[in-house]
């Protein structure tokens, strides 16, 4: 069943199931692709599915750089932490937000856009872009395609800037590697945390913390199977240590400045 998967859990279930949902449960990260390409018809579909996501107030403040040349792939590879799955990926997806679309229009009229200054917008340009790459990649995978998400375009935005030409008041959020799972690859679908720990109702009730135990033996399981170590607990409280955890995106405030989001 698909919920035992998601969940880790054989007695989970959900009733309310449809070919859609089947896609989106048995979504899982994959860093290791074959050798066919993305078509472009492939990708105009994924870019399409993108642009049917909401967005706030129409502003569509979000653009995507698809990168297929090797060179390139490589050089983002290094600067995204040495990931070697992005250079293998046929096709990579940096996903912006992108502020300088509504600067230029603002110029061409003549007027001012102030308003794209403040923290605001900055997080409505993040928000849209997530909205818009998570259609995305359910796109890519109802084509039998695999995804994963690469927040590591963070670590070194500046640089990642002027690989991929962007112009001032633009920033690359995330990539997502594209291409034909490897089925030799040692992983599966991730257990995630009980519906019960997240599923809050009328108000928030911070006793669904008490779910958090079963899913660190859960999560523990899974990743033995793959010779790794930890529960969930101890992996994010590691994660989420301090600055010298997070792999320079500690400075993205003062660096999203200079890229021209000040978002004061």
């Amino acid at each position: 069943m698909p919920a035992a998967a998601r969940y880790g859990d054989p007695a989970a279930k959900l009733d309310a199931i449809n070919d859609v949902l089947r896609v989106q449960l048995a979504h899982r990260s994959v860093r290791r692709f074959g050798p066919r390409d993305v078509s472009d018809d492939e990708l105009a579909a994924i870019v399409t599915a993108a642009q049917s996501a909401s967005t706030s107030s129409n502003l569509q403040v979000w653009s995507v750089v698809a990168v297929r040349d090797p060179q390139r792939r490589a050089r983002l590879a290094a600067l995204a932490g040495n990931q070697a799955f992005i250079a293998q990926a046929p096709l990579f997806l940096v996903w912006i937000a992108d502020l300088s679309r509504v600067h230029r229009l603002a110029e061409r009229a003549g007027t001012q856009v102030g308003a794209v200054d403040y923290l605001e917008t900055t997080i409505v340009g993040f928000v849209d872009t997530a909205l818009a790459a998570q259609n995305a990649a359910v796109a890519a995978e109802s084509f039998g395609l695999g995804t994963v998400f690469v927040g590591a375009v963070r670590n070194q935005p500046e640089e990642i800037a002027a690989e991929l030409g962007l112009p001032p008041h633009a920033v690359a959020a995330f990539g997502l590697a594209v291409g034909t799972p490897d089925p030799t690859e040692a992983a599966d679908v991730k257990p995630r945390l009980p519906r019960e720990a997240v599923l809050h109702r009328e108000r928030y009730d911070v006793a669904a913390d008490a779910h958090i135990q079963a899913y660190d033996e859960r999560l523990s399981a899974y990743n033995a199977r793959f010779g790794l170590d930890g529960n969930w607990s101890d992996r994010a409280l590691s994660r989420l240590a301090g600055p010298d955890s997070m792999a320079g995106r500690h400075r993205l405030r003062e660096i999203l400045e200079r890229l021209g989001l000040p978002s004061r």
